[in-house]
């Protein structure tokens, strides 16, 4: 197949190209960067999403069997800034509407990723792919249901994957974050109250990969499994495995404060959906997190 990745240079879009490349795929990866890492893709190409015209110029010249979105502004605090909106909006919302659009002109399937955070967050019972009780507690979220939703008014064959608690090698995440505050302070304040799962995106882009060569298309959710742990459960067994002395103040999100994007508290995402269409549940969150840890030390 011919697949286009949108993000190729971001925390998940490098992993994906490197697992679409070793299973054979050619793969096309673009980004707003001047130039990609060859070693994971075929061919590289500057584009910016928000262009209608540069998404279609660069999708018409690869006319690819499925198109990977994985762009996306992804600072939730930041989108919040009044004078981000503009740019969270034209990236999250337009940009997916230009390759959604794409898409239809040239006849490829598209799988998007969104995120936990297209919920509300209440209650503590898993939420469900197909649930339809929307409503996002941040701008961030907002843009991301916004692109859900255009992305079923334009389009029949697509794969909607929503994660939550993302890490891998490139970019910033929470076990970064964790590490490096370990080196400075003796504890930490983690919040004990917001519940989900992690997702490490080399085990997410075997799945991803999983997905695009089928047509089992819909809405999906997809986190590492292992249970439901709090942000507190992974900073702890973070500094477990890296036999960090560091201690965890374990605090309620109004006890924590100090963000500026309001955050769901419960974040269970229901991933059975997974197995009754054939695909593999990602392993442990614990064994990801050993893994991830090896990988950037």
């Amino acid at each position: 197949m011919k697949i286009f990745v949108t993000g190729a240079a971001g925390q998940l879009g490098s992993d994906l190209c490197r697992e679409l490349k070793g299973r054979g795929h050619k793969v096309f990866g673009s980004d707003i960067l001047d130039s990609g890492d060859m070693s994971i893709m075929d061919e590289y190409l500057k584009a910016d999403i928000t262009s209608f015209g540069e998404v279609l110029d660069a999708v018409s010249a690869i006319s690819p069997d499925a198109i990977m979105h994985c762009a996306a502004w992804t600072g939730v605090d930041d989108a919040e800034r009044e004078e981000n909106r503009q740019k969270v909006y034209a990236i999250n919302v337009t940009g997916t509407e230009n390759i959604a659009k794409a898409c239809v002109k040239v006849g490829s399937k598209l799988l998007y990723l969104s995120t936990d955070y297209v919920f509300g967050g209440r209650g503590d019972t898993p939420l469900r792919p197909d649930d339809g009780d929307f409503s996002p507690l941040n701008y961030y979220g907002k843009t991301k249901l916004y692109g859900e939703e255009i992305i079923r008014d334009l389009l029949d064959e697509y794969f909607i994957v929503r994660i939550a608690w993302v890490f891998g090698k490139n970019g910033k995440n929470f076990i970064r974050t964790m590490l490096s505050l370990s080196d400075k302070y003796d504890k930490v304040r983690v919040v004990d109250d917001q519940i989900g799962t992690p997702t490490y995106t080399v085990d997410l882009s075997v799945l991803l990969s999983d997905m695009i060569e089928t047509s089992r298309y819909g809405t999906y959710h997809a986190t590492n499994d292992g249970g439901y742990i709090s942000w507190a459960d992974l900073a702890e067994y973070i500094f477990e495995v890296t036999a960090k002395n560091t201690k965890v103040e374990r605090v309620s999100t109004s006890e924590f404060g100090n963000t500026l994007a309001r955050r769901p508290h419960n974040s269970r995402l229901d991933k059975g959906k997974l197995i009754k269409n054939g695909f593999n549940m990602l392993p442990d969150w614990k064994d990801a997190v050993k893994r991830y840890i090896a990988q950037i030390q």
